[in-house]
């Protein structure tokens, strides 16, 4: 009877431990152990908002490399542009697109992409300028097009400044998208300003932004080992 009391009690104590831990805000393991499934479908959007704008910048940027590679005076204006775009404020940049295109995902997705311009362009064509004059020479004494020499030669030569153009990208958008739920496009910074005051939301939902991060930037750093043999060849 003792024993089976004592046991009791002890279950009394540390509910009401886990409960003054939640109302106190505090950090609570237990709490964090038992709500993991609540961080599921944020953090799922979270990686769709990512990888959508990264993929939508890699495509417009890459066009308008090539094109500037091609007609040089582009440079610039280029440059100049997605440096205006990078500098708009994130809510400002949602604020004005919100009576546009409303509240959800493409109006997160749009300035997310935006973003990701200036840093992918400025990459891809540092990589295309980046091979060697003597190589471009000698593919086009092969007889070499400017089509095949742009796609057989410049571009796979370009593939470290272009990945690590997306490692950048990649690992800034997934702070970036922390802000989509402005947008009504949700994401981990839905579930952290749900509850900002609670240091357990708040620790899980930062943790899993910084995980992801670090898993993005990890799996793109192994495509590139993977695709690259020669670099490996390189370094050793």
């Amino acid at each position: 009877m003792t024993g089976a009391l004592t046991v009791l009690a002890q279950v009394k104590i540390r509910d009401r431990e886990g409960h003054s831990c939640v109302e106190d805000n505090g950090f609570c393991p237990s709490w964090i152990v038992h709500h993991l499934d609540l961080y599921t479908s944020p953090l799922w959007r979270h990686v769709e908002l990512v990888l959508a704008s990264v993929a939508c910048g890699l495509v417009i940027a890459f066009a308008l490399a090539i094109v500037a590679h091609r007609h040089r005076w582009l440079g610039g204006p280029i440059v100049g542009t997605t440096g205006i775009l990078y500098t708009i404020p994130s809510l400002a940049f949602f604020a004005l697109l919100i009576p546009l295109t409303g509240f959800g995902f493409v109006t997160a997705l749009i300035p997310l992409t935006a973003y990701t311009l200036l840093i992918l362009f400025r990459n891809i064509i540092a990589g295309l300028d980046n091979v060697p004059d003597e190589t471009r020479d000698a593919a086009r004494g092969m007889g070499l097009t400017d089509n095949q020499l742009l796609w057989k030669v410049e571009l796979p030569l370009a593939l470290p400044e272009i990945f690590a153009g997306l490692r950048v990208a990649t690992t800034t958008t997934v702070g970036l998208a922390a802000l989509a739920f402005y947008a009504g496009a949700g994401g981990l910074g839905q579930q952290i300003l749900s509850d900002i005051a609670f240091k357990s939301n708040v620790a899980v939902a930062g943790v899993l932004c910084i995980l992801l991060a670090f898993l993005l930037d990890v799996t793109l750093l192994v495509a590139e080992r993977l695709l690259l043999p020669w670099q490996r060849a390189v370094a050793a």
